[in-house]
């Protein structure tokens, strides 16, 4: 007998980098290694303290244009090494995403990654969200929150702020990326907290107001 697909009362999406992962230490290791590849000066640090939109947008700051894909190929050929192992999960990312799920929700990672390295991390750090969606930044991040019904989405960047406001899904800001408080409330987020650790309270307190039955579930 086939068994019936399970169903979701609701669909929470996260982002990945310095929301689920803190995956700096990796990009920094991927950097160096692209540096050292190509012979291209790159100021580290500063990308390190601007994370959040796609490779490409970032490379276009250190090569020309005509270089950009050369120079991302080397860069992701180069991450599965040494980007995955130093990068932990962030504190609370387990529980955030577990809190969805025993709520009998839908946990999906939409992310601006590179989809292949975006499951290595998860595969990585062991967390598993039921979706992965990866390649979209910014207002496009929409297109899959639309797509997989997503009526909040989590997020540490004001690029993630707009992908929710565009989707019509509540913005939940992490203040745990390059974006401070200010800039998050600025940008129109919804709800701020300061990392994941405080997100399972917030959403069995969200789910109890929106959905009454589900804290009787």
């Amino acid at each position: 007998m086939t068994s019936l697909p399970r169903t979701h009362r609701f669909t929470v999406g996260f982002d990945l980098d310095l929301t689920l992962v803190d995956s700096k230490p990796g990009i920094r290791a991927a950097y160096e290694s692209l540096v050292a590849t190509t012979g291209t000066p790159i100021d580290i640090d500063l990308v390190c303290g601007r994370l959040g939109p796609p490779l490409e947008h970032e490379l276009l700051n250190w090569f020309p244009a005509e270089k950009v894909d050369w120079a991302a190929d080397i860069y992701r050929t180069a991450y599965p090494k040494l980007g995955i192992v130093p990068s932990p999960a962030m504190p609370g990312a387990r529980e955030a995403i577990a809190a969805v799920q025993e709520l009998g929700g839908r946990a999906i990672v939409v992310t601006a990654k590179y989809p292949v390295n975006a499951r290595l991390h998860l595969d990585h750090l062991g967390l598993a969200p039921d979706v992965l969606i990866g390649d979209l930044w910014a207002e496009d991040k929409a297109l899959a929150l639309r797509e997989h019904g997503a009526s909040v989405y989590v997020g540490d960047h004001v690029g993630d702020v707009r992908g929710a406001r565009t989707a019509g899904a509540l913005s939940v800001a992490v203040a745990t990326g390059p974006c401070d408080v200010e800039e998050l409330r600025a940008a129109g987020a919804d709800v701020l907290l300061a990392d994941l650790t405080a997100f399972p309270a917030w959403l069995r307190g969200y789910r109890a107001e929106t959905d009454p039955a589900a804290s009787r579930a």
